[in-house]
């Protein structure tokens, strides 16, 4: 391990002179940052300081070394100190990625850092793994209350034919539950179980014997008390020490972005070891279009500490010689819708929480759910539900739409 500190301090310190001659290269040919940020941003239709709902307004002429200097997580730091505003937010970014201008400050020496970091080393370890939980699900329960839906289901709803934020999610679960093919009496376990929204739909409504893992306490606490005198038992577990029960069905929702890279590959054998034999696996997970090491800088410092999004290569090698892709299922576009609805609400009860949270979450959490929204609608991210069997022993399996 020493070695291997050493070794990644060296590569750090080279790839940073590396990421500062990418980042500085304009300058050598007579073009500044504040010039070639305002035209990289009219190439998205994005006027610096223009009229338009999605054009950007700036106070500070620091923006421009802000972004400069650290790309993305520059960016996002900058809008969270009143150094720029947008009225639409949301287009804007759906704008900029669109036009892929996410790419032109992709290598600024702190990513480069953090990539090189993510290859050498887990950052999703067990202990690693609890950074999110205390950051972002362990905020407070008062938050998620206000900004969810009543079933405090913090995943992508379904809307092909929902009106509202909850009918979405509990079209969502139902969809679930049809691609699972359940029955009465199956024993199912949801990894990563949230507030337990889905525990209590699929107990209800499908009769089966669910049990919800979580790490948060605030989300055990709270589904232990929707779920009571159903038969569900949630646990305080990480997946890696669940014990040798068997399960008829198994799922995740919106958990495996947590789960990492390096860990992709243990996550699907633990799934394999405690699924039956004809069992069927759901995965519900947000996904990137091309395979990369870590998530967005802003996203992973401020939201989602050591978040990855996979690719469907990376899930693809994931369950080689294990699972059998029944299903998959692109949602995406309903994440954009699902993310507004978020913020509305989020907007909405804000006079709830003003007093305990502060302007500077106000600024970030908009700043959150607004840009996720656009990434979704830009079709940079993808929302995948996959249903999975073991290798060779289901004939024939019926998708469900």
């Amino acid at each position: 391990m020493e070695i291997l500190k050493w070794l990644s301090l060296a590569i750090f310190f080279i790839s940073l002179l590396l990421g500062i001659g990418v980042l500085f290269f304009p300058r050598f040919s007579g073009r500044s940052p504040k010039h070639t940020i305002q035209n990289l941003a009219a190439l998205a239709d994005i006027q610096i300081n223009g009229t338009r709902p999605w054009d950007i307004r700036i106070h500070n002429e620091e923006f421009y070394h802000r972004i400069w200097r650290d790309g993305s997580l520059g960016f996002g730091e900058a809008y969270v100190e009143k150094i720029w505003d947008c009225e639409a937010l949301d287009i804007c970014f759906s704008k900029l990625l669109g036009a892929n201008l996410d790419q032109q400050f992709a290598k600024s020496g702190i990513m480069l850092w953090d990539t090189i970091r993510a290859k050498l080393f887990n950052l999703q370890t067990k202990k690693k793994s609890l950074e999110v939980i205390d950051k972002h699900y362990q905020i407070g329960n008062d938050l998620y209350q206000n900004m969810l839906d009543p079933t405090l289901t913090y995943s992508c709803g379904y809307w092909e034919h929902a009106r509202t934020l909850e009918e979405a999610q509990k079209a969502k679960y139902n969809l679930i539950c049809k691609k699972l093919h359940l029955l009465p009496g199956m024993k199912v376990l949801d990894i990563g179980c949230g507030w337990g929204g889905f525990a209590k739909f699929a107990a209800e409504n499908y009769g089966v014997q669910v049990t919800g893992i979580t790490l948060s306490d605030n989300q055990a606490d709270y589904a232990r008390s929707v779920t009571k005198g159903l038969p569900v038992e949630i646990k305080m577990q990480d997946y890696r020490d669940m014990k040798q029960e068997i399960y008829d069905r198994i799922l995740e929702i919106g958990m495996f972005e947590h789960v990492g890279e390096k860990n992709y590959r243990e996550f699907m054998e633990v799934v394999y070891r405690h699924l039956a034999p004809k069992g069927l696996f759901l995965l519900h997970t947000i996904g990137a279009n091309v395979t990369a090491t870590l998530a967005d800088p802003w996203i992973s410092t401020y939201i989602f500490p050591n978040g990855h999004l996979p690719s469907i290569a990376q899930i693809g090698k994931s369950i080689e010689g294990l699972f059998v892709m029944e299903d998959l299922h692109n949602l995406g576009q309903d994440y954009d819708k699902t993310l507004m609805a978020w913020y509305g609400n989020f907007v909405k009860n804000w006079d709830k929480l003003s007093k305990k949270y502060g302007e500077k979450f106000y600024r970030l959490w908009s700043y959150y759910l607004l840009s996720c929204a656009g990434s979704f609608r830009a079709r940079s991210l993808q929302l995948w539900q996959v249903v999975l069997s073991k290798e060779g022993m289901i004939d024939k399996y019926v998708s469900i739409r």
